[in-house]
């Protein structure tokens, strides 16, 4: 009965231990259906998430290219998908809908461009904006009202801005290309950049310091390392348009933080404009 006591008692510290460690577990799981991507929430959730005022839907758009030896070639797909998710997170009342990774990338025969590197995937102009508008009037259908496109590459932002006008053409739906999104990983960006003293040059517009420092604070696994020297010797014939060699996670953690706030701050103008009946303040009385 003694050794049956001081066993007891002895186990009590484990015991106390495990309890705290479940509770602790069960504390840093997720909510079933707290998240901000729509694949992830169930029918009845989405639905009740709308119901209760999230009417916005954030469409991150990728695409599948090569970015030289030492850059996956979903980067984009990662990207958008990271930065979206963080905008919804702030803005507190949008969803972010599955990445649109299949994009116009140029000719496929003969290929141009990108198709000329092995992985590039490319579909037609008016298949990409179809799909963009039925993706827009899906959201809308189940109660959304404001549907933002981000684009995380240059080549199809004129596209978004068709697709968008087409919906709100048809009525019953707000779509919005939003500029503001690309202009920051871009233009805004690369002024950060040039503070610090990187030259337009190093900097780049595909693959360089900016893409590959932008890629590194997204998701460190999208860059291969040991072939960024690679992707800096090749040049424009390795699919290479700038200099990586100095890309640091650090530095795009600039650009990363330039992007959320820069779309969180247009989408909140967007969709005050879009709800004012009468935006121009010179003819308010």
């Amino acid at each position: 009965m003694l050794h049956l006591h001081n066993s007891v008692r002895r186990s009590a510290p484990a015991l106390a231990c495990l309890a705290l460690f479940a509770a602790l577990r069960a504390a840093a799981a997720p909510v079933a259906g707290s998240g901000v991507y729509l694949e992830e929430l169930t029918s009845p959730e989405l639905r009740d998430r709308i119901a209760a005022g999230t009417t916005t839907a954030l469409v991150p758009i990728g695409g599948t290219e090569q970015s030289g030896p030492h850059i996956v070639l979903g980067k984009h797909n990662v990207r958008a998908r990271v930065l979206a998710g963080r905008i919804a997170t702030r803005l507190g009342d949008a969803v972010v809908a599955p990445v649109v990774s299949y994009v116009p990338e140029g000719a496929i025969a003969p290929p141009a461009g990108h198709m000329r590197f092995a992985g590039t995937l490319s579909i037609p102009d008016a298949a990409f904006e179809s799909l963009l508008e039925a993706t827009a009037k899906s959201l809308c259908r189940h109660g959304i009202r404001d549907v933002f496109f981000l684009g995380d590459h240059g080549g199809y932002q004129k596209n978004e801005q068709a697709a968008a006008a087409r919906v709100n053409r048809a009525g019953g739906c707000r779509a919005h290309a939003l500029a503001a999104y690309y202009d920051a990983a871009t233009t805004g960006f690369f002024a950060d950049l040039k503070r610090r003293g990187f030259s337009d040059a190093e900097i780049g517009t595909h693959a360089g310091l900016a893409d590959t420092a932008l890629s590194l604070a997204v998701d460190p696994a999208l860059v291969r390392p040991a072939q960024v020297a690679a992707g800096a010797r090749g040049g424009a014939a390795a699919g290479v348009h700038g200099d990586p060699s100095r890309a640091t996670a650090e530095l795009g953690r600039m650009g990363v933080e330039r992007i959320v706030d820069a779309s969180v701050a247009a989408i909140r103008a967007a969709r005050q404009t879009a709800s004012d009946p009468n935006p121009n303040p010179t003819k308010r009385k």
